[in-house]
């Protein structure tokens, strides 16, 4: 139980269906004095105590597991690390594949229970081959693409009670009637452990800033840098460069190399991306009945899905799009689809771009 509106309806609605439910709140950080800032984090004092009231109201123990030392090393330090190799990491994913559905779940099934249960936007489907993880009803809220790392033996043991639901007005008006005192509770959003939103100013004071050089695809130097961690493929505010391009279009971050501190800026045509790969994959449910297989990809939380092809060779997942992808950075999380259905995902560790460097 985060503290918010959908995790406190999706416990009523397990303790309405029977269950013998008991509320848990992460502690995921070790400053004990945070406070929420706006609707930025979701793991504050006020979000705990947010979250044992819906637990009272519910008539359900309430408990905080303290996971902050776990969420330290698997997922503000992967975060960290990440970033310094010049990659664009989602912690969400980290935070599912890590904690959520790991850490918690394994404390659970040791305590003698059956499943975690979160307000997630996504729904179960149980086949003759085996539970598959689809799409939410309110294609608004659905949150499939951040649950794409959960593999067959996870989703064997998750709840998601709210992924039929229509829409999250539904759920609000569902939490007033129940009298939960966090029903018209604001989303939280942005990065949970970065609560004043300055993601920059946080990775700076963790990787450093050195400056460098900024070049152009064809390796010319146009600006200097003050951190290249601070820089994300397919951003465009904030260049500052000395030198304007030949046809006086606006340039974009077309890659960061780390190696030797240098940010590559070019034409935003030059964003369009051909193919994406990485070897760290997993399936969500069944594994594809053959090593090349078409899908529908996704590459970031509510971008649109792409038709594309998927081959599996040698340990390597390898997809190329019907029609090229827009600004994506190594480090990024592909998520497969088949209709609904997700199919699995992998981290992105290489791009190949459709636009050639000239000579």
């Amino acid at each position: 139980m985060s503290g918010g509106v959908d995790s406190a309806v999706a416990a009523a609605r397990a303790v309405e269906a029977g269950h013998d439910v008991v509320g848990v709140h992460l502690a995921l950080s070790r400053a004990g004095g945070t406070l929420r800032a706006g609707s930025r984090g979701c793991c504050t004092i006020e979000d705990a105590m947010d979250a044992r009231r819906a637990a009272d109201k519910l008539g359900i123990p309430f408990y905080v597991w303290d996971f902050s030392e776990r969420f330290r090393d698997d997922v503000i330090e992967d975060f960290v690390s990440e970033y310094r190799a010049g990659r664009t990491p989602n912690p969400c994913m980290r935070c599912n594949e890590k904690i959520k559905f790991a850490a918690l779940l394994e404390r659970a099934l040791e305590l003698g229970f059956d499943a975690v249960c979160t307000g997630h936007y996504a729904t179960l489907v149980d086949t003759p081959d085996g539970r598959e993880l689809h799409r939410a009803s309110d294609a608004a809220k659905d949150q499939s693409y951040v649950l794409g790392v959960l593999t067959a033996a996870q989703l064997a043991h998750t709840y998601f009670p709210l992924g039929s639901t229509p829409s999250k007005a539904v759920v609000r008006a569902e939490a007033e009637e129940r009298g939960l005192s966090v029903a018209q509770k604001p989303d939280s959003h942005d990065i949970c452990f970065i609560p004043d939103g300055d993601t920059r100013g946080w990775l700076a004071d963790r990787v450093g800033a050195e400056t460098g050089d900024i070049l152009d695809r064809s390796g010319a130097v146009v600006g200097r840098h003050e951190g290249a961690h601070a820089f994300t493929v397919g951003q465009r505010r904030g260049l500052q460069l000395g030198v304007p391009a030949a046809d006086g279009k606006p340039r974009f971050v077309l890659e960061v190399r780390p190696v030797n501190n240098t940010v590559v800026v070019g034409p935003k045509e030059a964003l369009a991306c051909a193919e994406i790969a990485g070897d760290r994959f997993t399936w969500a449910g069944r594994a594809p009945e053959t090593s090349e297989f078409s899908c529908h990809v996704q590459i970031r939380a509510h971008a649109d899905p792409v038709p594309a092809t998927a081959v599996l060779v040698d340990g390597v997942l390898t997809v190329r799009p019907d029609e090229p992808f827009d600004g994506v950075a190594p480090g990024q999380t592909a998520v497969l689809y088949d209709g609904t259905r997700v199919i699995g995902q992998f981290t992105i560790a290489r791009t190949v771009s459709a636009v050639p460097v000239e000579a």
